[in-house]
């Protein structure tokens, strides 16, 4: 019976759902290298810690220090800006860094991948913070779950930090058999939890090249947040930004739009994106996401009553899938989908 180590088993689950995404076409370069880097890694730890491969040992932390370098970028390019940019090259200087120390100091190399790891995790958690759930980028037909997904996927960067501390403290404590346990348990479900989060459709679907707003929208690749309002932006009422937003969305329909985000939201407004959702926050106590599958979730209930399946009712409505659609429906009605069917047949 062949036994093969848990790293490798979790590299060859990466790289299985990594050859699918490009088969698929639907996941954006950086979430598909970052797939790629982690189903790497694994491979490596596998050969170095397994296999005997000792002379892989030297690179196993160069990859590793691409991996929360390129997770950074990823939640950038696909949650908080429109586009990748030049400044952002600026972290893959991190695994540079990192061969320097493996060359000239390789005593650093523990305490600095820990610290790598953390930093970046921490950095990702923070942003999350100052954002809360309306990220800029991210359909809001998927509310809070985007949000979630980054937060794991950080917690799982500290978690590695952590493993690499624990595994410099039993060489110190001369237990040499529990590095490959660490890397075991610890490691390899970091990032199998990376990688698998990374393939969800809520943060992993490509943006639309044209999706059919207007040339001025489309062509806007300035970062998210927006940059600071002008003093007359910045004197203009709450309500005044609500009346605008209210004609927009209700007369036009926006919410029927599946790939609306808020920067788009933003965009066609003329506001601010930060402006736009401190608006809504302070006039409905709800975030972006929230406010817009209100209105979502009202019309799919008007579908239904014509006689429409939860699906097509549920496409026709803004929302790419089935789980996203229940879980807003069910917070928006108390009922499910079904159930409200149910209830308004009976009546």
């Amino acid at each position: 019976m062949i036994a093969l180590p848990v790293p490798m088993i979790v590299a060859l689950l990466l790289g299985f759902v990594f050859v699918r995404a490009v088969i698929s076409d639907r996941m954006p370069g950086m979430l598909a290298a970052l797939l790629l880097t982690c189903a790497v890694q694994s491979l490596l730890v596998s050969l170095v810690h397994y296999y005997g491969m000792s002379e892989l040992r030297m690179i196993q932390p160069i990859t590793a220090a691409i991996i929360p370098a390129l997770t950074w970028v990823a939640f950038l390019d696909s949650s908080i800006r429109a586009h990748f940019r030049r400044m952002d090259c600026i972290h893959f200087g991190v695994p540079v860094i990192m061969a320097v120390v493996v060359t000239l100091a390789p005593v650093l190399i523990d305490p600095l991948l820990a610290g790598i790891f953390a930093g970046y995790g921490s950095a990702i958690l923070l942003a999350l913070h100052r954002q809360g759930d309306d990220l800029a980028n991210t359909p809001l037909g998927a509310g809070h779950v985007p949000a979630l997904i980054w937060r794991v996927i950080a917690v799982a960067l500290i978690i590695s930090a952590i493993s690499d501390a624990l595994i410099t403290a039993t060489l110190n404590y001369g237990l040499p058999d529990a590095p490959g346990i660490i890397l075991s348990v610890f490691s390899s479900l970091a990032l199998l939890t990376i990688g698998f989060l990374a393939l969800s459709p809520d943060i992993a679907m490509r943006r639309p090249e044209n999706s059919g707003t207007p040339a001025a929208e489309t062509s806007d690749t300035s970062p998210a947040p927006s940059p600071a309002p002008s003093p007359a932006q910045s004197n203009i009422p709450v309500q005044t930004i609500m009346a605008e937003l209210e004609t927009l969305v209700v007369e036009r329909q926006l919410y029927l739009d599946a790939d609306l985000t808020l920067a788009r939201l933003a965009r066609r407004l003329g506001y601010p994106l930060k402006q736009v959702s401190t608006a809504i926050n302070a006039v409905t106590g709800e975030n972006v996401s929230r406010y817009i599958n209100k209105f979502r979730v009202d019309h799919a209930c008007g579908e239904l009553a014509k006689g429409e399946t939860v699906t097509t009712a549920m496409l026709a409505s803004g929302f790419n899938t089935k789980s996203n659609f229940n879980r807003e429906f069910l917070r928006i009605t108390g009922e499910t989908p079904s159930q409200w069917l149910l209830k308004t047949r009976q009546h």
